[in-house]
């Protein structure tokens, strides 16, 4: 291409790339999604910098792990000062738009997005902040419980479907003004939604669509307590999993919500596509699909996400459009790479680009160049007592915590991670090699003071801020209604002919 490549980034939320081994899986009614992985480039290995919302996504943004943002949970401040991909297209000349949810936390609620056109599903202040010095502690009015389980079912609207609609009709609406050509620049608009994240309720006509889907019940039981691996117990705590008796035609029912609302996505996914299309910018544009980070879906007994197991921290990744030949690469990447990717499509130069990202572009991958460093995962949010590291090299994954014994999986061989070859002594070379590169990467010590600091420095600002007058930090969008259709400023014939698309 001559110009720099318009871009278009489709984000979901709780999507596992389980179910995404090389585009969607057959029995997924995703034909929209389908399509799209035909003409692309498919990751079939690709991880969460860490398995929670708001981690990831500051990750994704910048291509930094949590513990170099400082955003190790769903209540930290995704600082201003960070440089994100936002920031670095629009300084090379790009318009930057944002639909949906980033679930960004703190004052600024745009990070270099030139506009935000809704507001966020989830709050931007600190109340959020889980609590080391009380390890244990369930914080019951927002940390996940298993009702989204037992509740799950059959709605026409939901909190979550409202705030969906909302961003697909304005992702919609942003491509048309985008086509009307009144600004030159190249764009990123990124759409990004709520779904299928719990609660597990879905719409009718995508409900219906899995009544005889094979895929209902998990691939692997749910483990007794006394089974399960520390992080595990502590998950399912956290989850205050004895308050309820979990059967199997609500674990069916739960998983026939979560894929019926893929379907949904499929769908908002289509016209978004469609719109792109029907207004002449498909061939000029790199379409990304993404997703923050994955969901356990019952396998083992557990749910959501918060775990280094693959449900949880596999996602898929998909890029199609100029560059991009269809085709599939098995070699680990992360969605940390996503921003370095893709500053490296908007032809940033590198000198002015920070040094020291931890993800690395994707583009050489395309050339036939492979990948040498290994993919590395943090956690340390609720359900955790101490931060989590994770690494995937190779065939291998290997996860760390101070508090509990090492993890060691052959992916190839074991890809349920039901066999921790950590405790096989024929494995005392490889555990060492993994623990050794864990030292070299992390100050695990540092690592738990800086954790701890953060949250109880939010513990007072959010105390103290919700005394008196509160003055919220929420994205409040600006529908500009004095300047949108027709006002008595302007001139009707202009109006109407810049409006219009193709022009007369």
């Amino acid at each position: 291409m001559s110009r720099q490549p318009n871009i278009l980034i489709l984000m979901v939320d709780q999507l596992t790339g389980t179910l995404c081994p090389d585009g969607p899986a057959d029995f997924l009614h995703t034909p929209n999604l389908k399509a799209l992985a035909a003409r692309a480039l498919r990751f079939t290995n690709c991880y969460t910098p860490s398995p929670l919302c708001l981690p990831a996504r500051a990750s994704f943004m910048t291509g930094l792990l949590p513990s170099r943002t400082g955003v190790y949970d769903n209540a930290a401040e995704f600082p201003a000062s960070l440089p994100t991909f936002a920031h670095y297209l629009r300084r090379a000349g790009y318009r930057t738009v944002l639909s949906g949810k980033m679930h960004f936390v703190g004052p600024d609620q745009l990070h270099g997005f030139e506009e935000r056109l809704t507001t966020d599903i989830y709050p931007a202040d600190f109340g959020w902040t889980p609590d080391y010095r009380k390890a244990g502690e369930r914080i019951d009015w927002w940390y996940h419980n298993l009702g989204s389980v037992t509740g799950a079912g059959v709605a026409e609207i939901t909190n979550q479907l409202e705030f969906d609609d909302e961003v697909a009709f304005h992702g919609e609406a942003e491509i048309h003004r985008l086509a009307r050509g009144g600004d030159p620049r190249p764009w990123c608009l990124t759409v990004s939604f709520t779904h299928p994240h719990d609660p597990y309720v879905a719409r009718q006509e995508f409900w219906d669509l899995y009544e005889d889907c094979p895929a209902l019940m998990p691939d692997v039981p749910a483990l007794s307590f006394e089974a399960q691996d520390p992080h595990s117990k502590r998950i399912l705590e956290a989850n205050d999993f004895q308050r309820f008796d979990i059967t199997p035609a609500q674990i069916a029912r739960a998983r026939r919500a979560y894929f019926a609302n893929i379907s949904y996505l499929d769908h908002k996914i289509g016209r978004l596509l469609d719109t792109l299309q029907r207004c002449g910018m498909s061939d000029d544009t790199v379409v990304l699909f993404c997703a923050d980070h994955g969901d356990m879906l019952g396998e083992r007994g557990l749910w959501f996400k918060m775990s280094f197991f693959d449900g949880s921290a596999r996602v898929p990744l998909i890029i199609a459009g100029p560059g991009f030949e269809a085709g599939r690469t098995d070699t680990p990447v992360s969605a940390l790479d996503i921003a370095p990717t893709l500053i490296d499509l908007a032809r940033v130069p590198a000198d002015t680009i920070t040094a020291g990202l931890d993800g690395e572009s994707l583009l050489p991958l395309t050339q036939g160049i492979n990948r040498q460093s290994p993919v590395l995962m943090e956690y340390a949010a609720e359900a955790s007592y101490a931060p989590m590291v994770s690494v995937r090299e190779g065939r291998f994954k290997f996860n760390h915590c101070e508090l509990d014994p090492p993890q060691l999986f052959d992916l190839d061989a074991d890809p349920q991670e039901l066999t921790n070859l950590a405790e096989d002594p024929t494995q005392a070379q490889r555990v060492a090699a993994f623990m050794d590169q864990v030292r070299q990467r992390w100050d695990m010590q540092r690592f738990d003071a800086e954790v701890r600091e953060s949250q109880a420095r939010r513990w007072i600002v959010y105390e103290a801020l919700r005394q008196g007058h509160y003055r919220p930090w929420d994205h409040q969008p600006d529908p500009k209604a004095a300047e949108r259709f027709m006002r008595n400023h302007m001139d009707l014939n202009v109006v109407e002919e810049e409006a219009r698309y193709p022009k007369t």
